[in-house]
């Protein structure tokens, strides 16, 4: 029967059902319909990154079989904890994830995959299968689904165009012309939602850098709340997108925290909702509910060593420094950007605001949309690590049974980076200011990570490994004034 539903996915809006009603049968119809050439498997490795499996279809039974059983990989490539002694694994693709690939000049679908052991069980160390750990334990101790968005800032870096200047840090929701890759970044809005992207809005940034080659602007894409599996997905698959889109247009889209000292870094805030019976629990008889603050006392306590999967390349701690909305300081607050946790406007007492500015206009009910976000990460995370971090520290707060006295202990109601309000950051706890101390920070909560069998230990060795291994103690201090290390350095990361 027609249906007036609208689906941004081609698939979708093909058979006429929702994504995560996919079957293998619904996926080899779309493919003889279109004339589907290719299926291309992608999964996110150790590092994070979205690698690919490309596929002709020979015939309908070899199709099925690729989507019956999967592939093998090799994945002491993939992994570092895998020796190469016995590294194979297989990938297998999750339906629900398919979309039409936008770029390939050979008609393709996409479908992100899960990685399984010889024996065909999950991975345990794959970032998916972390996260998806991750979510069922909150979920056990909690009764709560925890849901995610991310906000993904970017750089478009291209060369230098003297019409229509944009001022320096003056880019925030410019419009074109001033703002000139706004045609870029919808592309990639649309190629997104397209692919299962559930993007909220985009909107130019605050940076744009102009030096004598070339001009950065600064973007944004924010997404809107799904489960936290989903969100990661949908994150990592709109990274690879803007990355092709901008090798189309000749330019480089950088998710790199730092780019210049001096502007504005690259965020990756992620807010955080509760939800139970597909309804937001995050405020209560008017107000933050309990709940909501134990969710805060969690990310509040564990904030350090996150730092570990959020600010993952030596220059995500030239964007954590002092005096810029990027947070050094473990404390929470209502609607003030200089705190670490962030309690943005929720559609609260807002039910008027349509009244009046539509004059004869009814006031339909305004849901709650409160979140609470998370501001230290970078474009540097392992996504489904960071996402699945937070599940564990949203976790450990509905463990404590002082959460609520802990998160009170660390509430702050003035912007901490005002002179007349040193002496408040002085008692507050410091994220750590390099790989290193991140690593070190993670090495002493591991236990909270490992608990309940989310993170591996495999995983967590890899990640204090990888973060020691730059070495980056003391960098603030030993690049001081030495301009061309730095540039390099931020050329090194430029791709993070």
């Amino acid at each position: 029967m027609p249906s007036n539903k609208i689906y941004a996915n081609k698939i979708a809006a093909f058979l006429n059902k929702e994504p995560r009603e996919f079957t293998r049968a619904d996926i080899v119809k779309y493919i003889k319909a279109h004339g589907i050439k290719m299926v291309n498997f992608r999964y996110a490795a150790g590092d994070g990154r979205l690698k690919t499996l490309n596929f002709v279809i020979n015939d309908e039974k070899y199709l099925d079989r690729i989507l019956s059983a999967g592939e093998r990989v090799d994945g002491s490539s993939l992994f570092k904890s895998i020796d190469a002694g016995s590294s194979d694994l297989y990938v297998m693709p999750r339906y629900r994830t398919a979309f039409v690939n936008p770029f390939s000049q050979v008609p393709a679908i996409d479908i992100l995959c899960s990685f399984y052991t010889p024996d065909g069980k999950p991975f345990s160390s794959a970032p998916a299968e972390v996260l998806r750990r991750a979510e069922a334990e909150f979920k056990k101790v909690s009764g709560y689904e925890f849901h995610t968005l991310g906000e993904l800032e970017y750089y478009v870096i291209s060369p230098k165009n003297p019409l229509y200047p944009t001022g320096t840090q003056k880019g925030y929701h410019e419009s074109y012309p001033f703002s000139k890759w706004e045609g870029l970044r919808a592309e990639a809005m649309a190629a997104i939602a397209e692919a299962g992207g559930r993007i909220k809005y985009g909107h130019s940034e605050v940076g744009f850098i102009r030096t004598e080659e070339s001009e950065m602007a600064q973007q944004e894409i924010e997404f809107l709340p799904v489960p936290a599996s989903e969100a990661a997905d949908q994150l990592a698959v709109a990274k690879w997108m803007l990355s092709g889109i901008g090798h189309k247009y000749g330019v480089v889209i950088s998710f790199a925290p730092k780019i210049s000292i001096g502007h504005a870094g690259s965020g990756l805030h992620v807010h955080t909702c509760l939800v139970k019976n597909g309804r937001n629990a995050m405020i209560d008889k008017g107000g933050l509910s309990l709940d909501a603050r134990r969710t805060i006392a969690g990310f509040l306590e564990l904030a350090g060593p996150m730092t570990a999967f959020g600010n993952t390349v030596p220059t995500s701690y030239f964007r954590l420094v002092p005096h810029q909305e990027a947070p050094i300081n473990v404390c929470w607050a209502y609607r003030n950007r200089s705190a670490l946790v962030r309690i943005p406007l929720g559609w609260l007492n807002a039910a008027g605001m349509v009244k009046d500015a539509n004059p004869g206009s009814t006031a339909p009910k305004v849901e709650s949309k409160q979140t609470v976000e998370f501001r230290s990460a970078d474009g540097s995370a392992n996504l489904h690590f960071l996402m699945a971090g937070l599940c564990v520290a949203a976790r450990r707060g509905f463990e404590r049974a002082d959460a609520l006295a802990f998160a009170d202990k660390y509430f702050v109601d003035k912007n901490i980076y005002h002179k007349e309000n040193a002496g408040l950051t002085e008692k507050l706890p410091k994220l750590p200011s390099s790989c290193w101390a991140s690593a070190e920070a993670l090495e002493k909560s591991r236990a909270v990570f490992e608990a309940r069998g989310v993170f591996s230990p495999q995983v967590i060795d890899a990640t204090i490994t990888r973060l020691k291994a730059y070495d980056d103690r003391n960098l603030s201090e030993r690049l001081y004034g030495k301009e061309e290390e730095i540039k390099n350095l931020v050329e090194e990361y430029l791709y993070c």
